[in-house]
């Protein structure tokens, strides 16, 4: 039976025992991966993908990739589209693109292999991806209220106000967290290490002082009754010593930011998100805050410009024309009071030069109206 936050294990639909069968060809897919030092976190993604690929195709009793078409691919596609999950929403196209990548580069694999002669995905249409935008952002004093959740006497509670502390800190992702060691941290210098992060690639980031402080506090007050004999020199431990699983982290968060009423929802991204957004609006280069991220493509980094929406606002008050300010609030409730009293407002200049303009207008409409009417009797 898995550990709590731990997959079970699912078993592939069709025969495994059938060398030029799906199971076999993904299985020897997969390990080409891993011979190519692609990531585990890559790897179950695909083999998640792959395996519902080859469950729908074995329901339509396709069970070699030989069998495959074009057609057929289109079919799987459309699939896609119409499924609907278990809350009765469709997958976003986003999901449906990242279906069918796996897919294709499935297919792909086995041509260059020569399982087969021609690529059936090599035409497929993938579906445009949406640009989406975070969905939740924290502002700074709903930052706070979660972080100040956790009961830092006992613990577990000071455990969990060190990791979100991290979190808001350095914004790293939760997979970073999980695998972050004792000597990854750097207080002298106010640094912290990641290890083989997205990609594969190391990077050094900032964290601040009052994150450390808690982190320290953490780890000499909490984590000494956590650890295990021998001890491995994670940072972060489960109740019973253990590296976190990522599920189970994404709870533990979530269940804080559920905790604060705040009218939010999310986890461990929640707030990479906030720790990118508000160090924006506070003035930092977006180059520094992709190089914190770890974003390999300054494209990336920039959705956070987008979700910056105060400096926009603040700039949309001082130059917008239709601003509100305190004359022309007053002079509004001027132009009320004497439309309710019965008196004439008065014309503003604006309104005086468009009743010049209107009358002009109409002289030169009478003109040509005069010279059309000589025409015609020449004419005629």
């Amino acid at each position: 039976m898995p550990k709590k936050g731990q997959r079970r294990a699912k078993t592939w639909p069709g025969d495994a025992g059938d060398a030029a069968g799906f199971v076999a060809l993904a299985a020897a897919y997969l390990d080409a991966l891993r011979v190519q030092n692609y990531s585990e976190r890559t790897i179950e993604s695909r083999e998640h993908h792959l395996r519902e690929f080859i469950r729908w195709a074995s329901e339509r009793s396709f069970a070699r990739p030989s069998e495959v078409t074009k057609p057929i691919l289109e079919r799987y596609q459309r699939h896609l589209y119409h499924h609907r999950k278990k809350n009765g929403q469709p997958l976003s196209f986003r999901s449906q693109h990242g279906a069918l990548v796996p897919v294709r580069a499935f297919f792909k694999w086995l041509c260059k292999q020569n399982h087969l002669l021609a690529n059936p995905a090599a035409d497929l249409d993938l579906p445009r991806a949406e640009k989406r935008l975070p969905k939740h952002v924290l502002t700074a004093s709903e930052a706070e209220q979660v972080l100040g959740l956790p009961d830092v006497a006992d613990p577990l509670g000071l455990r969990d106000r060190a990791i979100l502390e991290t979190l808001y800190s350095t914004g790293m992702r939760r997979m970073e967290l999980i695998g972050l060691k004792l000597y990854d941290l750097d207080q002298e210098r106010g640094t912290v290490f990641i290890r083989l992060g997205k990609g594969k690639k190391d990077r050094m980031i900032p964290m601040g002082e009052r994150a450390f402080g808690w982190v320290t506090r953490y780890l000499d007050e909490a984590r000494p009754k956590l650890a295990l004999t021998p001890d491995d020199g994670l940072v972060f431990l489960t109740n019973v010593g253990l590296a976190f699983e990522p599920n189970r982290l994404t709870q533990l968060v979530r269940d804080y930011v559920d905790q604060a009423e705040i009218g939010k929802t999310g986890s461990c991204h929640l707030f990479r998100h906030t720790c990118a957004t508000l160090m924006l609006e506070n003035g930092a280069d977006i180059r520094f805050i992709q190089q914190l991220l770890g974003h390999e493509k300054l494209e990336t980094t920039q959705i956070y410009a987008q979700v910056s929406i105060r400096m926009l606002k603040e700039v949309h008050t001082r130059t917008h024309p239709a601003r509100l300010t305190t004359d022309n609030a007053d002079g509004a409730r001027q132009r009320e009071d004497g439309h309710a009293a019965g008196v004439a407002p008065e014309r503003s200049e604006g309104a005086r030069r468009a009743g010049a303009l209107g009358a002009l207008d109409e002289q030169l409409a009478a003109e040509l109206a005069d010279e059309e009417a000589e025409l015609a009797e020449e004419a005629s």
